[in-house]
């Protein structure tokens, strides 16, 4: 084999999965695993581990695959990630892990992501699962909302012993799993219900339907409930629109509330009737992950998509891989273009885009060229419905109900950067509902870091 190039993985034909919201990469087999497997030389300081959020021993669990011992490199994964076959599916390994492999510095990088996805569902499917605690230690910790930083915090206390109740607002647990990345991306019964029944091995009690600053509110958690720590992964629910004239109109959506409603109210199996307007001609406004899941849900539900984004193809901040799938699938792109105006006809519908042409100036703080409108480049697109996805800010409910709660000017919980700890003793926050809008992984990583904090917090408080 040449060693230079990773072992092509499986996809659904573009023309066959247009028409379908089944997984569309299909994985390795257990001899191509391993013939990828073998092309990592194991670093004596390996840098792949560095660039992962949540540190997994990289050369370990490959190693194992290697020998063919796929349950100790299960075992392996398992002391450092929660979701193993979550992370090798929509992790942005390109960025992190696999742009630090030595191995892609000539040729190309180790594919970590899809060797990691190959582990965990072979786990699953030989019924492999981590393993409960021998003893509990009676002390009950909270966890607000069931997405990636919850489930790991969950997960990393269960396993010293807590006793842990997460807490989440929507009738299905898993936050933005669930109700955010659509199936053909991450499948839910397969992929994402399993990892949760792991946690739930592990003696984590999960209650849905409870809205805390609603139903509960932090202060009542401690003070009559007897949780000693509360850990806040609520996420960012809340989307960002541009304010510009005929937002209001029946036909734009967030996309939040599309991916939601398709999602969890199943608009991809014909036998639910699902409330949403599926469109014929769909602008979604944005570049990175979730415009993305919106405009490949949008073309599987039936409509011609364009993705408008202000700056050129080489800023877009979608993962590589999901602009390949979406252009494969015939997505348009529409580029240094931005909408000025939502057009309305008489019934209060979309009935087109105003746009105008952008160019790029100088950088900005992310360290993009700062896009700047062409003088009398206006021009419509006719387009039925509008998506807008342009990121989202954590709901308010929580801080605003939360005694002592400290937050920036964006909304997001202010909070000790190696701890997670906020300005409120014994509540630690962690993920999108600190950050913003972010990745699975990043998420994960700050659930890993506020875990090992409230176990030192509430070993100090014991002293």
């Amino acid at each position: 084999m040449d060693k230079l190039k990773r072992v092509p993985i499986k996809e659904q034909d573009p023309s066959v999965r247009v028409n379908n919201f089944d997984e569309v990469c299909l994985g390795y087999t257990l001899d191509e695993a391993k013939e990828e497997a073998s092309r990592c030389i194991q670093c004596k300081n390996p840098r792949c581990v560095e660039g992962c959020p949540v540190s997994i021993n990289i050369p370990g669990f490959i190693n194992e695959i290697v020998k063919g011992d796929i349950e100790e490199a299960f075992n392996v994964i398992s002391k450092y990630s929660a979701l193993p076959a979550i992370c090798g599916r929509v992790c942005p390994q390109e960025t992190q892990c696999e742009e630090r492999c030595i191995r892609g510095i000539k040729g190309e990088a180790v594919a970590i992501g899809k060797l990691e996805r190959f582990v965990a569902d072979w786990a699953r499917e030989n019924n492999i699962a981590p393993k409960p605690p021998k003893e509990k230690n009676g002390i009950k910790v909270a966890v607000i909302g069931s997405g990636p930083a919850g489930l790991t915090c969950a997960k990393d206390l269960a396993e010293l012993g807590y006793d842990v109740t997460v807490f989440e607002a929507l009738h299905e647990p898993g936050g933005v799993l669930v109700y955010g990345i659509p199936e053909f991306r991450l499948p839910k019964e397969e992929v994402v219900k399993p990892e949760i029944e792991n946690l739930r091995a592990l003696g984590v009690k999960i209650e849905t339907n409870v809205i805390i600053g609603k139903s509960v509110t932090i202060d009542e958690l401690m003070e009559e409930e007897g949780f000693e720590a509360v850990f806040i992964g609520s996420g960012a629910g809340l989307p960002n629109f541009m304010g510009i004239p005929g937002e209001n109109a029946n036909g734009v959506f967030s996309a939040n509330e599309y991916l939601t409603r398709s999602n969890l109210m199943k608009a991809f199996d014909s036998n639910y009737d699902t409330p949403i307007i599926t469109g014929k001609k769909v602008a979604v406004v944005g570049g990175g992950n979730v415009a993305m899941d919106a405009a490949r849900t949008a073309l599987r539900l039936g409509a011609d998509v364009t993705i408008v984004y202000r700056r050129s193809e080489k800023e877009l901040p979608a993962r590589v891989e999901e602009v390949h799938h979406a252009k494969e699938e015939g997505i348009h792109f529409m580029f240094l273009t931005n909408p000025k105006e939502i057009l309305v006809d008489e019934n209060g519908w979309v009935k087109g885009m105003r746009c105008v042409k952008m160019e790029l100036g100088e950088e900005d703080q992310s360290g993009r060229r700062r896009p700047v409108e062409v003088e009398n480049s206006d021009f419509i697109i006719e387009v039925d419905t509008v998506i807008m996805s342009l990121g989202t800010r954590p709901n308010p409910l929580i801080s605003s109900t939360t005694h002592g709660l400290e937050t920036n000017r964006r909304g997001c919980i202010i909070v000790d950067e190696e701890t997670g700890q906020t300005s409120r003793e014994g509540v630690f926050a962690g993920g999108d509902a600190v950050t913003g809008s972010a990745t699975v992984i990043q998420a994960m990583g700050a659930g890993k870091k506020a875990a090992k904090a409230i176990h030192e917090y509430l070993l100090a408080k014991k002293r």
